[in-house]
């Protein structure tokens, strides 16, 4: 009986044919190492270099696009189909914040400004000398341009309008191929268009949840050597990753009500005292001093930063991995975003999920990284020589042994990072078994089974060699083409359905015309929206 439930609730072609991509994946990388690695890097280089700019293009307009829908009376829309939001805005947004983070709360914010204070990027002034104290508000605004505000955009905070008006007002399921709803109607559901959709997306976010497990496992182990004395090994390394999976796997059972939201409030209190602890302890004045210096050049700067086109090598190396990294996730977790903003306003999405997730980022990027660079201005070589030598944990464990109680610092940061990725995986699970089901709330089986697959799949590749790791997070860039494309709709559909939903709650007048609307919407597409007409 559960088979046959199950059975009728998966979309089976996505689901064997998205599998089956990642298995053809693994038995390449297995096979032929060297050739995946270079056929996976030469895709990455193409899609850097032909879709670069449109990446930045997307994530401006984007949160443009949602800044003028939150800032005007359309903010005041309230969506999913309800009075009142289902969820209170602690648990709301722990959930939103901690998911889209992930490890990059701990590894990066250690050591990307610390990257960049070594090598100033080519989108600041040229006469900015490496290591200089001129490069730290420099090395930081770069950070805030990374995991800054239209980075965030893409998740969810202007997509999640459609596929909330397309689920809960119009009864389709909520899968990926619901961004495209307004343009196609509800034939979308049953096309071949919209299980090709569904495949990318998934794809994208699988191949990133995996490369972020497998690289834990790399990252994780190499902690416990530090710490503990631990061996630095493929056992180590593997066990980790087991140990993940069983705490992911118990989380997925108990779902997003309970599971996830206890992690995510967990994340959320952790962090602040390790901040906190930071801040009084710490170098606290110098991390108020570089926040506000490097969010003034960050301001100042704002538009030259995100539309550089000096270097590409160096912006697909950096600015433009994270961007395609953010866009590869971007439908799932406006999926997700969907799933818990229920009864919330436009306003209220945009600013949790685009100004203040890039914020809470940028604020923890100053504490952490900042403090890296307060302790390599002071003695050189103090973190950048463990960076360049053993990588992005070396810097969180130098780091943390430069602070007061600099052990238990460490232990802390580990269980943070450990829980920060639980979170992602956990709610990347999720989303994926959304994917493929079409439900608000999944199967426990379907979410087990991808919690197993892509920690079965990180330990393969663990196994392979830390290069079929890379290959598989470069993997998501290539992803970001074909998602970047799906994507970009949204800029002129998500208004209009904005528009629609203002007139239905009697926030503009029935007759009000739209003027701003008319000029950059394609006539078909709003005339179809604004007289509801379905597409079978």
């Amino acid at each position: 009986m559960i088979h046959r439930k199950l059975k009728d609730k998966l979309d089976w072609p996505v689901f064997i044919i998205s599998g089956g991509v990642l298995i053809i994946f693994v038995i390449m990388s297995s096979l032929f190492t060297k050739a995946t690695s270079q056929f996976i890097q030469q895709g990455f280089h193409y899609s850097i270099t032909y879709f670069g700019a449109f990446w930045q293009f997307l994530l401006l307009a984007t949160f443009a696009v949602g800044l003028f829908l939150s800032i005007t009376k359309y903010g005041r829309v309230r969506l999913g189909n309800t009075s009142k939001p289902e969820m209170s805005y602690f648990k709301w947004a722990a959930i939103i914040i901690t998911s889209g983070l992930g490890a990059g709360a701990i590894f990066w914010a250690a050591a990307e400004p610390m990257y960049y204070f070594i090598d100033v990027p080519p989108t600041m002034d040229a006469s900015i000398k490496n290591k200089s104290v001129e490069a730290i508000p420099a090395a930081m605004a770069q950070s805030f341009t990374s995991w800054g505000y239209t980075a965030w955009a893409v998740y969810g905070a202007v997509s999640g309008i459609i596929i909330m008006y397309a689920h809960y007002n119009k009864g389709m399921k909520i899968l990926p191929r619901t961004l495209l709803y307004p343009i196609f109607g509800k034939k979308l559901e049953r096309s071949g268009l919209g299980a090709v959709i569904d495949i990318f997306c998934i794809l994208g976010a699988v191949a990133g949840t995996i490369g972020t497990i497998g690289f834990f496992g790399f990252q994780f182990s190499y902690w416990l050597h530090s710490i503990f004395g631990l061996p630095d090994n493929i056992i180590t390394q593997v066990v980790s990753v087991v140990g993940l999976i069983v705490v992911v796997t118990f989380s997925a059972v108990t779902g997003i009500d309970k599971g996830i939201q206890f992690l995510s409030k967990l994340n959320v209190w952790l962090a602040l005292g390790v901040a906190a602890f930071i801040i009084l302890i710490g170098p606290g004045i110098f991390i108020l001093q570089t926040f506000m210096s490097s969010y003034g050049t960050y301001i100042t700067h704002f538009i030259s930063i995100s539309t550089f086109r000096g270097d590409n090598k160096w912006a697909g190396a950096w600015m433009l991995f994270f961007f395609g990294w953010f866009i590869g996730y971007g439908p799932l977790m406006g999926m997700l975003v969907a799933r818990v903003s229920r009864g919330r306003t436009i306003r209220e999405i945009f600013i949790l999920v685009s100004i203040l997730a890039g914020l809470v980022s940028q604020i923890w990027f100053t504490i952490l990284g900042g403090s890296g660079l307060f302790y390599e201005r002071h003695q050189a070589g103090t973190i950048s020589h463990p960076l360049e030598k053993n990588g992005l944990p070396a810097a969180v464990i130098s780091i943390a042994n430069h602070l007061p109680l600099g052990t238990i610092v460490v232990i802390v940061l580990l269980l943070l990072t450990l829980i920060f990725v639980i979170t992602t995986a956990d709610t990347m699970s999720y989303s994926i078994s959304m994917s493929v089901t079409g439900q608000g709330d999944p199967p426990k089986l379907v979410r087990v089974f991808w919690v197993a697959v892509m920690g079965a799949i990180s330990v393969i590749l663990i196994n392979i060699g830390e290069g079929s790791i890379d290959a598989i997070q470069s993997f998501i860039i290539i992803t970001a083409v074909p998602i970047s494309i799906i994507m970009l709709p949204v800029i002129w559909t998500a208004p209009t359905i904005a528009h629609k939903l203002a007139k239905e709650q009697g926030i503009i007048k029935v007759k009000e015309k739209n003027t701003f609307f008319k000029f950059l919407v394609p006539n078909q597409i709003l005339k179809y929206t604004e007289n509801e007409k379905e597409k079978d």
